[in-house]
């Protein structure tokens, strides 16, 4: 039984998809880490997440940035708060590899796939007790998630002739009139 994607590709036979679900790792570093990688060449994204999990490159904490410290790395971002959630990306990297077997299994060009779609949702908590002070139990839950990603195959862009653009001139407004008053006539 297929899974339903949120987003359906807009070519499905260019494109692949990845997914994994109720995955043992936190919800909140995960979104920041696939925000990160959004929009991405697929070994360009592979590279990045590589350098998060030896702290060359950090992971810009934009929306669940609560009491994250701010480092030298986030400028290159335009941020100041980030980190190097490592099991998040290690998590990611596997998927990306999912996604890159299943379009060679498609016949896609592996080095033309770009990250179009990249979603985490939160998946149901898992419970676990810790014993306080006072004979007392608190609860210790994780917070889990599902991941999916759609890659897509891009076009090289290729920058259109400029050999119609320089042939146009811009004619003044005397001439403009002129040129009215020999149609006329």
């Amino acid at each position: 039984k297929m899974v339903r994607y949120s987003l359906d590709p807009e070519n499905p036979t260019k494109s692949c998809k990845s997914r994994g679900s109720n995955l043992r790792v936190h919800f909140k570093n995960t979104r920041e880490t696939a925000q990160a990688i959004k929009g991405m060449h697929i070994r360009k994204a592979t590279k990045y997440l590589k350098d998060v999990t030896l702290k060359k490159q950090c992971v810009p904490f934009r929306r669940y940035n609560g009491g994250v410290g701010r480092c030298a790395q986030a400028k290159q971002w335009g941020w100041t708060q980030g980190r190097w959630p490592k099991k998040s990306a290690e998590f990611l990297l596997h998927m990306l590899k999912n996604a890159e077997s299943n379009a060679e299994l498609k016949g896609l060009d592996v080095d033309s796939l770009v990250i179009e779609h990249i979603q985490v949702n939160k998946a149901p908590k898992m419970r676990r007790r810790t014993y306080r002070a006072h004979g007392r139990i608190n609860p210790y839950m994780s917070s889990p998630c599902h991941i999916e990603m759609i890659l897509t195959e891009k076009e090289q862009i290729v920058p259109k002739p400029e050999e119609e653009v320089a042939q146009k001139k811009k004619i003044s407004q005397k001439k403009l009139k002129k040129q009215k008053l020999m149609a006329r006539e």
